[in-house]
């Protein structure tokens, strides 16, 4: 992750002083940081933030530092939990006026209704929050949205995620979305999906 964002595979931020940006825990990535400079796992004996280290481990994609968190991690304490996320997806087009617009179609299922819950609460529709009807037996969302940027149409379906309230303008930007959210709320990636696939499956681990 680290060396896609220094050459150029994926885009950097950099304040007004030209230091790059990276919204992530500064102060975890201090024992990132010596982890790759020594390749050796060095933390406090009263060290108590072995999940959140292991989310930023995660979010750099640093397997030998994932591989030396999960061997101190207590089995006793420390209960895996394994998830599945799978989206059905397709879409279709719509007339409007004198052409036509895209619109996606999801249906979100999960092993995990805290999952569901978390996803749940991010996405909504313009000013008016998605919620489901029944959050407490959630067993799937379903959500849609129009890939069109035409001019009177920006409140018809504009699916938007927060906090960042971006507009979600295409399936991969919601799964890359469903991604972040899963993960900042504690949620383990095992491997990247494909979106060409219909179901997308996610697979996570929750500690």
């Amino acid at each position: 992750m680290i060396g896609s964002m220094f050459s150029g595979t994926l885009s950097t931020s950099k304040d007004l002083q030209g230091n790059y940006f990276i919204d992530r825990d500064g102060e975890m990535f201090r024992y990132i940081l010596n982890f790759l400079r020594t390749s050796h796992l060095d933390l406090p004996n009263d060290f108590q933030e072995l999940d959140l280290l292991s989310r930023e481990a995660d979010f750099y994609q640093i397997q030998p530092l994932l591989e030396a968190l999960q061997k101190i991690k207590s089995p006793v304490t420390k209960i895996k939990k394994n998830v599945m996320l799978n989206i059905i997806h397709d879409s279709q087009f719509l007339n409007v006026g004198s052409g036509s617009i895209k619109v996606v179609n999801i249906r979100a299922f999960s092993t995990s209704c805290a999952l569901l819950k978390l996803l749940n609460s991010k996405f909504y529709y313009g000013d008016k929050v998605f919620a489901g009807s029944n959050l407490e037996n959630l067993k799937f969302i379903s959500l849609e949205w129009f890939e069109s940027n035409t001019s009177g149409m920006q409140s018809w379906k504009s699916l938007h995620v927060s906090p960042s309230h971006q507009q979600i303008k295409n399936l991969e930007m919601f799964v890359q979305q469903v991604i972040k959210i899963a993960v900042d709320g504690g949620f383990l990636l095992h491997s990247i999906p494909s979106v060409l696939s219909n179901p997308v499956i996610l697979n996570f681990t929750l500690y």
